[in-house]
């Protein structure tokens, strides 16, 4: 588990770690498990925080990608150097709380200056025990990250510091790097059931649609679902049921879903036992499917395709990806470290049981490195992608996506219609 002493008291003096206007912060250090070492200053609450170290080539959005569930377990650096001018605020949040392991940024604002902001990013980080680390070179940490690969490290401030680990004395590095060696993988992490929401609850048609019938049902899986998502589908009029990811087909079935969507989420899908049965079960009824991020690795590894850990992955809002059908080019927002390995080229014959779910096809291709960035069923109606569409933060390229989803949702409702007359 990802370690976090102080839960957002300063160990020194038990109060709240909160914003300093000064240059007088406690000192910190950031390490890395192959011992790459950078000092600085504490940011947020004081501390030890341990978790995977990526980077996000976001210039705005840290508000959403703070709160995104994604993100659990990881300690998340901002390339971009200067974070914090737009403070927080009650809008933005795309789940309940903080969701970061750790925080790293080079030049935090001393201020916030932005009509919509409604406290300062730091005061929240401390009140909510989020570690960081600022005032440290980020270009050098993600260069080597890009080198290395993502990798665990640990954020080391206040009492959290061995004598000598400020001046870099050997000793000192060997045992916050044996803390961080310590520490679990990613890989191999099952973390949907510690972001998954306990209880069912509904969103009802929004927007032109409140107070209407529901166009359609939707049975949606938080697997770690940020809050824009099943806004979106409210808004065009969609019921949206969101199931906690323990649920059973049965589940599922009991609000007579037109379509099921299984949201994205932490962790390595290719422990996600529970979610793939699941989603496999889903798929033999023919109700429609759709999936994000993690919803579009567990489709993946459902028609019987593998998946892989990618060397430092895709996080950010300015991603290039192409959409095959339309030959256009979608720029898109990304937060995933795993990604779906089918055939690149033409339709393929999923593996599961000897074609099953008959032949599926990539849609959607990064640009950057070619991952698969989006597949669908050729028999059964069901696609996903990798990126995110709500396009919190991030360009709304995508969007068209849930009115895709929706169209499909309708169709099989008339199609269940017509079968019973």
């Amino acid at each position: 588990m990802i370690e976090k002493e102080m839960l957002g008291q300063d160990v020194t003096s038990g109060a709240p770690a909160k914003r300093s206007l000064s240059l007088d912060r406690p000192e910190a250090v950031l390490v890395l498990e192959d011992g790459f070492v950078l000092t600085g200053k504490a940011f947020g609450a004081v501390g030890r925080t341990l978790g995977e170290v990526v980077f996000t080539t976001g210039m705005t959005g840290y508000q959403e990608s703070l709160t995104d569930p994604s993100y659990h377990k990881q300690i998340l650096v901002m390339t971009a150097p200067h974070i914090g001018n737009t403070g927080m605020n009650t809008t933005d949040p795309e789940s309940s709380r903080i969701w970061v392991a750790g925080f790293v940024v080079r030049d935090p604002a001393r201020q916030a200056s932005n009509w919509r902001a409604e406290g300062e990013l730091e005061d929240e980080l401390a009140e909510q025990g989020i570690v960081g680390i600022c005032d440290l070179d980020t270009r050098a940490l993600t260069l080597h990250l890009r080198e290395r690969g993502s990798l665990r490290g640990g954020i080391f401030s206040g009492n959290a510091l061995p004598v000598g680990a400020v001046t870099l004395e050997p000793h000192a590095i060997a045992t916050l790097q044996g803390i961080v060696l310590d520490s679990p993988l990613m890989t191999g992490a099952a973390l949907t059931n510690e972001v998954t929401t306990k209880t069912q609850y509904v969103l009802e048609p929004s927007g032109e649609h409140a107070d209407k019938p529901p166009v359609a049902v939707l049975a949606a899986v938080d697997l770690g679902v940020k809050s824009r998502t099943p806004e979106i589908l409210a808004s065009l009029g969609v019921q949206v049921h969101i199931f906690p990811a323990s649920s059973s087909l049965e589940d599922l079935q009991s609000i007579h879903p037109d379509g099921v969507f299984f949201s994205n989420g932490p962790g390595d899908p290719g422990v996600a036992t529970h979610e793939i049965d699941l989603l496999r079960a889903v798929l033999d009824t023919g109700i429609p499917y759709f999936g994000i991020c993690f919803g579009n690795q567990l489709l993946g590894r459902a028609l019987g395709y593998g998946t892989y850990k990618l060397t430092y992955g895709h996080r950010g809002v300015n991603q290039p990806v192409l959409d095959r059908a339309t030959g256009k080019v979608e720029i898109t927002a990304h937060n995933h470290g795993f990604a779906v390995d089918m055939p690149l080229d033409g339709a393929s014959v999923t593996p599961y049981h000897e074609g099953q779910y008959g032949r599926a096809e990539v849609t959607h291709l990064a640009l950057n490195d070619s991952v698969v960035e989006g597949l669908r069923c050729l028999d059964i109606p069901a696609f996903s992608v990798q990126y995110h569409p709500e396009a919190a933060a991030g360009p709304h390229d995508a969007g068209h996506l849930f009115t895709d989803f929706l169209n499909l949702m309708l169709a099989h409702r008339a199609a269940c219609q017509g079968d019973n007359k």
